[in-house]
């Protein structure tokens, strides 16, 4: 990082197409460091979308028609490399309970790198454009940088076009010393959480809960407890350190944490949790469904659709669609009862937090485990 950090900030600030270029062949060499056929789903994922928004603002009569055919196209890398096997499982255990013979073949692929949240962050830069929120953009290095942005690409944030778009395209300083303090200070913070609490907390979890049924109840509800803090330290750390790598080189980046277990319920929870995410499911799931700006039941239905989906966007295994389901569900139990806000005082507050943090650490059991039974193992374990 450093040395990308010296090479940019020796191309002279005046020169912003030359400074675009050189973060958007970073960006790549590093994509293609890892697989480099799958710098071609990046690339092709970039390019669909691209037209796709070009097309929608020509075109402005058939403007949904393209938008659903493009979002459609850039959606299938995703939904072929991540839940093809899954499906296909799927299929295969229907098909054997009705006595069909069917010959079950997996992909042996690795899934690329970043591919959900550079596809999302391509669909909703569409869906915007079809909205008439931004305008489509005609350079394609600079749309193209937007999504392949290399300190991001990994494991977020999902950014709007909004944001990053325009720091792309207007003139930055030459280098902006406040701000580059601030990104290493983020850096730094995002490696101790990274290094020195989520990858210690892992060894504990990574003993006991794939070996559950040796450990007693006290044991695995303390590994639990520990994977609950490792999730947050490893995901946060990894998004403290992209933000920081971005203000390092003059970028404002979506926050993404904001003390997530001091939340005194689960809508609070999915308020301060990815919230990049939560922006990008309430703005392109919940909001177009109809959001809250309709009957009570069609309300929990849009509520239990966005959380279905988040499930299914963490990965193929029903353990992550029970998971999505769990908050899904808590949200609407919450908002039947009046308690997606706290007005009781800080002990009633405090109380709050706590049993919210207990029932978050509940989903994570189901989240972390490999399999929907081996999450209700460790459960009931005495």
């Amino acid at each position: 990082e450093m040395l990308i950090f010296l090479l940019y900030y020796l191309i002279p600030s005046k020169y912003q197409k030359g400074r675009n270029m050189f973060l958007l062949v970073v960006s790549y060499v590093l994509y293609v460091n890892w697989k480099p056929v799958y710098a071609l789903i990046l690339l092709g994922v970039t390019g669909i979308t691209y037209l796709t928004a070009l097309q929608i603002e020509r075109k402005r009569e058939h403007s949904k028609k393209i938008m659903v055919i493009g979002v459609i196209a850039g959606l299938i890398p995703l939904l072929f490399f991540k839940y093809f096997n899954f499906i296909n499982e799927q299929v295969y255990g229907i098909l054997s309970m009705v006595g069909l013979r069917y010959e079950l073949q997996g992909l042996n692929w690795a899934v690329p790198i970043g591919i959900s949240f550079f596809t999302f962050q391509a669909i909703g830069y569409v869906w915007d454009v079809y909205y008439k929120k931004i305008n489509a953009e005609r350079d394609f290095l600079t749309f193209a940088l937007f999504i392949s942005f290399f300190p991001s690409i990994l494991s977020g944030p999902i950014n709007k076009a909004s944001l990053v778009i325009p720091q792309l395209k207007n003139l930055r300083p030459y280098f902006d010393y406040t701000k580059a303090v601030e990104g290493l200070r983020m850096i730094l913070w995002g490696m101790f959480m990274k290094v020195v609490v989520a990858d210690r907390m892992g060894l504990y979890v990574d003993t006991v809960l794939p070996n559950y049924m040796n450990y007693t109840g006290v044991t695995c509800f303390a590994a639990s407890i520990f994977y609950t803090i490792q999730i947050y330290c490893d995901f946060a750390g990894y998004s403290s350190m992209a933000i920081g790598v971005g203000k390092t080189l003059g970028f404002e980046l979506t926050e993404n944490f904001r003390r997530p277990y001091f939340a005194f319920s689960v809508t609070d929870f999915w308020r301060r949790w990815h919230i990049s995410l939560s922006t990008w499911l309430k703005d392109y799931v919940y909001i177009p469904l109809g959001g809250s700006r309709c009957s009570k039941f069609r309300n929990y239905w849009n509520i239990f659709v966005t959380f279905l989906v988040s499930g299914i966007w963490h990965g193929a295994n029903w353990t992550f669609i029970v998971w999505g389901i769990w908050h899904g569900l808590f949200q609407i139990v919450e908002k039947m009862l009046g308690q997606q806000k706290c007005n009781y005082g800080w002990f009633g507050k405090s109380i709050k937090i706590v049993v919210t943090f207990l029932l978050v650490n509940f989903a994570w059991i189901i989240f972390r485990m490999p399999t929907l039974s081996d999450a209700f193992g460790v459960i009931i374990r005495r």
